[in-house]
């Protein structure tokens, strides 16, 4: 049997952080996570050029389980548990931030 994208399970993250590269200009990296903070996605976006393409960022993704790592600093685990949670509350999946 062939697998198919709605065959295989994903878990919804929620944005965490977003931060400006110190090493690339133009780059933004995109943290999401789940709402234990236990698994977190890394997104890495070049800013937007003026050519009007828009691109939004969305609240949430909902990703392959083997695309995230594990957070193991448990300050880290506790402040992106936080704001995925504040995240969920105030947004819906969809909406752009």
């Amino acid at each position: 049997m062939t697998e198919t994208v709605s065959d295989r399970e994903t878990i919804r993250v929620w944005l965490v952080e977003r931060t400006y590269s110190d090493d690339e200009q133009n780059l933004i990296i995109l943290i999401y996570a789940t709402p234990d903070g236990g698994r977190y996605f890394r997104k890495e976006r070049a800013l937007p050029s003026f050519t009007g393409a828009a691109r939004p960022t969305l609240a949430a993704l909902d990703v392959a389980p083997e695309q995230t790592g594990h957070v193991e600093n448990e300050e880290t685990r506790e402040r992106y548990a936080a704001e995925a949670s504040r995240m969920a509350d105030e947004h819906d999946p969809d909406d752009p931030i």
